[in-house]
């Protein structure tokens, strides 16, 4: 009966501890929400008027910051963009079309076609950031249909009601990753 006991104890202080340890929100922030990448989001997020942990946020739920991402779609890269979107991207902001389409790897290209295809989508959808997200994964086409479909107006906010279960759990992951991103990190920038 001690002995049983003891291994209660041990087996309770020892999930006591992994609680607190993850919960902790130095653990949380350096293992669970990290800022890589950091620089170019930042640039990027000043630069096309995007909040930048709302771009962080889709870069965390999209790759996991893995830049070498490749999905079963064909996006790519961190910020996982389609390749004819990423020449769509290059046209609309006057360069020269990518030559190879490898180079969608790159983080810095990768992120920043990504910021500005996400400000592109948050200005069509008045910054409706569940409409622009639900954009960016299902594509704006069918976020179109819907709010002609259902009368979603430029104020929509139930993402229960998309009607893709993957994109509704795409825009509850990353508007959740935003809090995270926005807890903290706002509190080390004074804000």
């Amino acid at each position: 009966m001690r002995r049983s006991f003891k291994v209660g104890l041990f087996i309770f202080a020892l999930l006591t501890l992994i609680y607190l340890v993850v919960c902790n929100p130095f653990v949380q922030r350096g293992v669970f929400y990290p800022f890589r990448y950091r620089v170019a989001v930042e640039l990027y997020s000043k630069k096309y008027n995007v909040d930048k942990y709302l771009a962080i946020a889709v870069m965390k739920n999209e790759s996991g910051f893995e830049p070498s991402a490749l999905s079963h779609s064909g996006a790519v890269g961190l910020m996982q963009l389609m390749p004819e979107t990423a020449e769509w991207i290059a046209t609309q902001l006057d360069e020269e079309p990518l030559e190879d389409i490898n180079r969608l790897y790159e983080p810095e290209l990768n992120i920043r076609y990504g910021v500005w295809y996400l400000s592109d989508l948050e200005q069509e959808f008045d910054g409706n950031d569940v409409l622009a997200l639900a954009a960016y994964n299902a594509g704006r086409g069918n976020v179109w249909h819907w709010i002609e479909l259902y009368g979603w107006t430029h104020e929509f906010e139930d993402v229960e009601q998309i009607p893709f279960r993957e994109t509704r759990d795409y825009v509850r992951r990353v508007l959740d990753s935003r809090l995270k991103y926005q807890t903290f990190y706002e509190a080390e920038e004074g804000g």
